[in-house]
C-alpha cells in the first residue's frame, strides 16, 4: 500500500482547507484545460492545504466512457501542483467511487499520478450490504490511504449504522473521514464510533456538512469511554463550498483555530449562520440541491475564474430564483467573498 508521508499525515491531523475541485468546461461542454489549470493554481495560491479532484464537484460523469475525463483531470491537477513547486504541506486527494473492481482501479490510477489519499464515495451502492462495503474499503485501503466519506442521501449517498462506522474506523488504511451527512444525528454516529475505536487518535475528522461548517469546526464532541472523558473534533473541511471564496476559507479556519485557544465564540457562530445562508444560495437546497454544481460555477464565473456554468449534464443548470439568491447573499455578506484576492490573482496570471 502507498503510505501517507508523515509530514502530510501531521498536516492532515492538524486540520486544513481542502476545496472540492470543480470541472471547467467550454460552451461546447468540452474540457477547458486552461481554466481547469487556472482553478488548481487559484486553490494553491489561496493557501489551501490540499485539493480533492474527481469528486462530486468535479462531476461524476467524467467517468462515463463517452466522456472519459477522470484520468485527465487527475493528471492535470497533479501537473499543476508539480509546476507550482509548493513549499508547504499540500495533500492531493483523488475521488474514488464505483464497485470494488472500479474503486481499486481508480485508486491505482491515483497512485500513478502521485495522489496521497483516496476520498472513497459510498454512492451508488444502495443494494450492497454493510459487510460488502467494508470489504470494499479494505481492498481500496490496500492500495492507497483512505479518506472516508459519509455522503448525504439527497445527492446519492445512503444512511449507515453506528456499527458500520465502528468497523470502518478499525480499518488500518483509513486516515480521515469526511462527514457530509447534513444531519446532526448521523454526524454524531460517526464521531461517537471514531471516538470509541482503537484508532481514534489516528483518524482526522473533516466536515463536509456545507450547511453547518463553522459550528462543526467549533463543536467539541465529548464522550465517556471506559470511565474516562474523551474529546474528538472536526479539524478541517473538505468542502464543495470551499471551492469558492477559498482565500477567505483559509482565513476562517485560522480564525477558528485561534478562537479555540480563547476568543469570542458567539461572533464566530454568527458568521457561521451567514456562511450557511450563502451556502443555501450556492447549493440550492430549496430545489433538493439541483443547482449545487451550477451554483459553484456561477460564483466562479462572476469572479472571472470560469467562463461559464456549463456542466456535462445539460440539465444541470441554475434553479429558478437561484441567481437572485446569489445576488442577495453577495450583497448581504460582502466580507465573505475573496473577489479582491481573485482579481489580483488573475492580474498576476496575465503578466
Amino acid at each position: 500500500m502507498k503510505a501517507l508521508d508523515i509530514a502530510l499525515e501531521n498536516h492532515l491531523m492538524a486540520g486544513t482547507v481542502i476545496p472540492a475541485h470543480p470541472l471547467a468546461l467550454d460552451q461546447h461542454r468540452n474540457l477547458d484545460e486552461s481554466r481547469q489549470r487556472l482553478l488548481t493554481r487559484y486553490y494553491i495560491r489561496s493557501g489551501a492545504g490540499g485539493i480533492a479532484v474527481g469528486v462530486h464537484s468535479t462531476q461524476f460523469e467524467i467517468r462515463d466512457p463517452e466522456i472519459d475525463l477522470f484520468e485527465t483531470v487527475l493528471r492535470m491537477a497533479s501537473e499543476v501542483c508539480a509546476e507550482e513547486k509548493i513549499n508547504r504541506p499540500f495533500i492531493k486527494i483523488a475521488g474514488i467511487c464505483g464497485p470494488t473492481a472500479q474503486a481499486v482501479q481508480e485508486a491505482e490510477l491515483a497512485v500513478k499520478y502521485g495522489y496521497d489519499m483516496g476520498l472513497l464515495s459510498m454512492g451508488g451502492l444502495r443494494e450492497w450490504t454493510e459487510d460488502q462495503i467494508i470489504v470494499r474499503v479494505q481492498k481500496v485501503a490496500e492500495v492507497i490511504p483512505v479518506f472516508g466519506f459519509y455522503l448525504q442521501p439527497s445527492v446519492g449517498g445512503r444512511i449507515f449504522s453506528y456499527d458500520f462506522w465502528c468497523r470502518f474506523a478499525e480499518i488500518q488504511g483509513v486516515k480521515a473521514i469526511k462527514c457530509a451527512s447534513f444531519n446532526r444525528y448521523q454526524t454524531l454516529d460517526v464521531m461517537r464510533a471514531v471516538a470509541n475505536s482503537s484508532r481514534r487518535d489516528q483518524i482526522a475528522m473533516y466536515t463536509g456538512n456545507d450547511d453547518n461548517i463553522v459550528a462543526d469546526l467549533l463543536t467539541p464532541y465529548v464522550f465517556t469511554i471506559n470511565g474516562e472523558t474523551y474529546q474528538k473534533e472536526f479539524v478541517g473541511g473538505l468542502l464543495g463550498h470551499w471551492a469558492v471564496w477559498t482565500h477567505k476559507a483559509v482565513a476562517l479556519l485560522e480564525e477558528i483555530k485561534t478562537l479555540k485557544a480563547g476568543g469570542n465564540v458567539q461572533a464566530l457562530l454568527a458568521k457561521g449562520v451567514s456562511i450557511t445562508d450563502v451556502n443555501a444560495a450556492i447549493f440550492d437546497p430549496a430545489h433538493h440541491f439541483h443547482g449545487c454544481i451550477p451554483g459553484i460555477h456561477e460564483v466562479l464565473r462572476r469572479q472571472g475564474l470560469l467562463e461559464g456554468i456549463w456542466c456535462l449534464n445539460p440539465k444541470e443548470v441554475l434553479s429558478d430564483g437561484q441567481a437572485e439568491e446569489l445576488d442577495r447573499v453577495y450583497a448581504a455578506y460582502p466580507e465573505l467573498n475573496d473577489d479582491d484576492f481573485v482579481s489580483e490573482f488573475l492580474s498576476d496570471e496575465k503578466r
